[in-house]
């Protein structure tokens, strides 16, 4: 872990690919007194309002959607707004930035004041996971066509290279909040 910044960061946004842990570790900086704002609630969203049953093929038909109409950094634009509002009250935590245009919107708009944390696990360990998970549990062929349309499609891969900090996930829930705590605890030391 670490940065190339002289401040602590008052926005942590979490990237990843699919069932790499983005969310867990999300909730764990929430735990810790940030405000999370999860990017896909927008999709959960647009699906619900035009009446679809949430599942893998609605979400991405959604996603994709979206960003014909507001481009590849749709989601940073329309979450802008909550990520302002959490600010107010302290330090926010993005749970699920995607695209490189995503990340280069909210570099440019927030500059120093944001910083990319990678959730890294192997396709094996993320298609396990994905595939016993309560909500919107994916198959392994699901998760390779999700993995492949985000690094083709989405430019996700951009956001993890360029991460200021790197939490390896091939463990259990325990290794897991042991990186994110001791990530939080250097952020707090910055």
């Amino acid at each position: 872990m670490n940065s190339i910044q002289n401040k602590s960061p008052r926005i942590i946004a979490m990237v990843g690919m699919a069932g790499a842990g983005k969310t867990e570790a999300s909730r764990l900086f929430e735990q810790s007194g940030y405000t999370r704002v999860r990017f896909g609630d927008v999709t959960d969203d647009e699906v619900k309002r035009r009446g679809l049953p949430l599942n893998e093929a609605n979400e991405r038909t959604v996603r994709e959607a979206l960003r014909v109409e507001l481009g590849m950094a749709a989601y940073a634009k329309l979450n802008l707004p909550r990520i302002d509002a959490a600010l107010k009250n302290g330090p926010a935590v993005i749970d699920g930035l995607y695209s490189w245009e995503e990340y280069i919107f909210l570099k440019d708009y927030y500059k120093d004041d944001l910083a990319v944390a990678a959730v890294w696990a192997s396709p094996a360990t993320r298609a396990r996971r994905l595939s016993t998970r309560s909500v919107r549990p994916l198959t392994r062929e699901e998760t390779f066509s999700r993995d492949r349309a985000e690094v083709e499609k989405v430019s996700k891969a951009g956001p993890i290279a360029v991460a200021d900090y790197m939490i390896l996930n091939e463990g259990g829930f325990d290794e897991l909040t042991a990186q994110v705590r001791a990530l939080i605890d250097n952020l707090k030391a910055e």
